[in-house]
């Protein structure tokens, strides 16, 4: 048996015993997911999410990967009335059932969807954000900080999703599966950019699979 493995799925129903679940359509998309293997955030991250978004309170919050709109519709449900949210899908296919959920789930009048690669969508944005949450294609994080960092406001909140890459990024570049080196490095590179950046204040957490939690000073 492998205790660590043994010990996290205990934490995980530990956890659903005593936080408050998603509400229905949140609990048809997480099996849908889980079924499918559609990239939703995983839920001990979620619940992490939920507590931090109650706590800043954002109005303007940008994700960057809409997938179905399970996190944004997440996202919203845990922020003031008055929040909206700016999402950015590159894989037209999802982008239908995401704004059917977003119509479900009560909330189209307040998301903007974006088709299209971040790297080239994020240039054309212009205002600030409150809250950013980045959960997209990994090895584009390093190219995509820039931008996020030009719309993040002072004092506003970076969530960056899965930066463990289920335990990839611990281990050393020839540990890794060779197609996956390139993004073993770009994240690799990522974390130091965040972490070293005198604009960002950021914590790693061993959350889900890893987060890192950044703010701009």
């Amino acid at each position: 048996m492998d205790i660590t493995n043994d010990r996290n799925e205990r934490w995980r129903g530990f956890l659903d015993s005593l936080l408050q679940k998603e509400d229905e359509l949140l609990s048809a998309l997480r099996g849908r997911a889980e079924a499918e293997d559609i990239p939703i955030i995983r839920k001990e991250a979620e619940y992490f999410l939920r507590w931090l978004l109650s706590v800043q309170r954002p109005e303007r919050i940008l994700e960057i990967g809409t997938a179905i709109g399970y996190s944004a519709i997440c996202m919203l449900r845990h922020s003031p009335a008055q929040a909206s949210l700016v999402t950015i899908e590159n894989d037209a296919g999802r982008i239908p059932e995401a704004i059917k959920n977003f119509s479900l789930a009560g909330i189209k009048d307040r998301v903007s969807l974006i088709e299209g690669d971040a790297a080239e969508v994020l240039p054309g944005l212009e205002g600030s954000f409150d809250f950013v949450f980045l959960d997209a294609a990994k090895g584009q994080y390093i190219v995509l900080l820039p931008e996020i960092l030009r719309l993040l406001r002072e004092g506003g909140i970076l969530v960056t999703d899965n930066i463990l890459q289920d335990g990839d990024t611990l281990e050393s570049r020839f540990a890794v599966r060779r197609r996956d080196r390139t993004i073993h490095k770009r994240m690799r590179e990522y974390l130091y950019a965040i972490t070293h950046d005198e604009r960002l204040v950021t914590d790693l957490l061993p959350v889900g699979d890893g987060i890192a939690v950044s703010v701009k000073l």
